[in-house]
């Protein structure tokens, strides 16, 4: 079995219960599970300024499910908890990521582990770091510890 890391995100509704619940469904589907504390911040990107603040979350676990079966179960949670597309970076009850599956690096169009985005995202990386600093990003070959301490020396990537 190896570690997952899953972020989570929600800026509409009970975002705190939208997380939760999400969080109860992926500890069905994750062995010794667990969730960060919870943040509040801003939406990253052009555009999203006025979007409701996020509270985000990430949850670490461990499954030998395949990345695939994991990223579609985390599609049919959101799903469950409301989520809808109507546009790119469109406000949204839920957001689960795969972030990382063990050392597994996956590029399949939809899929892609390690999430692209992950290492210059703070909300992920802060409460990734806090549960579990010592995962190992598989590109980059460093820790989250050390990710994390890069973007807050250096700012994120632009």
């Amino acid at each position: 079995m190896r570690p997952i890391a899953i972020a989570f995100g929600s800026n509409l509704g009970a975002r705190g219960a939208n997380i939760h619940a999400a969080a109860d469904a992926v500890a069905r589907l994750l062995d010794n599970f667990s969730l960060s504390s919870l943040i509040e911040t801003a939406p990253v990107g052009a555009g999203l300024e006025q979007d409701p603040p996020y509270l985000n979350a990430v949850g670490v676990g461990h499954s030998a499910r395949p990345a695939r079966e994991i990223f579609e179960s985390l599609r049919a949670i959101e799903s469950a908890g409301g989520r809808t597309r109507p546009y790119p970076g469109a406000p949204r009850t839920l957001d689960l990521d795969l972030i990382l599956a063990g050392g597994e690096v996956i590029d399949e169009g939809d899929l892609q582990v390690p999430h692209p985005r992950f290492r210059d995202r703070l909300f992920v990386l802060d409460p990734l770091a806090d549960i579990a600093p010592d995962l190992v990003d598989p590109v980059t070959r460093l820790t989250i510890r050390q990710l994390r301490d890069r973007v807050h020396a250096n700012g994120p990537a632009r």
